[in-house]
This record gives structure tokens, C-alpha cells and sequence, in this order.
């Protein structure tokens, strides 16, 4: 059951995800249509991109982390309103974002992958405070994207303290 009568539920895959350009990106190209966990699917296609942006200067990947946060706040925001559902579950870009902030300054490594997706993946599904009140009281594309940025400083954190032990 939806809040408005004009809303679309949650769970429908809206057919735009496939012709819209920007529904197909907040989707995370195609992979929050996947009927179980999209989010955990849209985190695992932020992965490929780790090592291009592990290519970049330090400060060339900070300020990527900067412009696709930046670039979410608009996109989440337009794909909720285009869909008329306050934040659909298959808009998985802000999980994609919170992975890329998971992995700045972590070593190459597919252990380092797995380190950081299960710890980013920690962090947006238990939601600790302040994620959980930010994910229920800030709307819009800010609101969708703010609890996994959130989620993401968290699991960063989490890695350094964890570079920080190994090395």
C-alpha cells in the first residue's frame, strides 16, 4: 500500500529504469531490479570501478567521491520524484557512492574489496546512530543519499583502523 494515490509501490520495477538514462544510473546500471537485496547488488557493481579510481592521485578520487555525491543528490532526488516514491529500494547509487567512500586510501587487493563491501554492507544494514535517524528524517535526494554516505564514512573508518592494523 502506498501514501499517495498516484505513488507507485516500492517493489514494482518501473519500465524507465530501461529507456530513462538517469533511472538506469540511479539503478546502478540494471542491478537494483533484482528482486532480492538490490542494494547489496548495487554495492557489488561499485566494485569494478574501485580500481580505476585507485588510479587517480588521492585527491583525484576525494574529489570524485565529491562530484557523485554531489551528482546523487540531484539524480536520487530526480528518479524518487520521477517514480513518485520517496526513496524505491532499487535506487542503489547511494550505495554505490558509499562503497567508493569505503575504499578511498585502502590498499589494491580483492581482500581489500571484500574487507570494505562486508563492512560498508555492515554499516548501511544495521544503520547505528545518526544513519538510522538521518535514513527516517531527511527527505529527498539528500535524505536517499546522506544515510549511505553516512554508512560509508563508518566503513571507511572501520578500513583505515583496519590498513592501520595489517600493515
Amino acid at each position: 500500500m502506498t501514501d499517495h494515490p498516484n505513488q507507485v509501490p516500492a517493489e514494482f520495477v518501473p519500465p524507465s529504469v530501461w529507456r530513462n538514462p538517469w533511472h538506469f544510473i540511479a539503478f546502478g546500471f540494471g542491478s537494483g531490479t533484482l528482486p532480492k537485496a538490490p542494494g547489496t547488488w548495487g554495492s557489488l557493481v561499485a566494485l569494478p570501478f574501485i580500481p580505476l579510481w585507485q588510479m587517480l592521485p588521492d585527491w583525484g578520487y576525494w574529489l570524485l567521491l565529491g562530484v557523485t555525491m554531489l551528482f546523487g543528490f540531484w539524480l536520487c532526488g530526480k528518479v524518487a520524484n520521477d517514480l513518485r516514491v520517496h526513496d524505491h529500494e532499487g535506487i542503489v547509487w547511494d550505495e554505490m557512492v558509499g562503497m567508493w567512500i569505503t575504499l578511498w586510501l585502502v590498499p589494491e587487493g580483492w581482500q581489500w574489496l571484500l574487507a570494505g563491501f562486508l563492512m560498508f554492507r555492515f554499516f548501511d544494514i544495521l544503520k547505528p546512530w545518526p544513519i538510522r535517524w538521518i535514513d527516517k528524517h531527511v527527505h529527498g535526494g539528500v535524505g536517499i543519499m546522506l544515510d549511505d554516505v553516512l554508512a560509508g564514512v563508518f566503513a571507511w573508518l572501520g578500513m583505515q583502523v583496519l590498513v592501520w592494523a595489517v600493515a
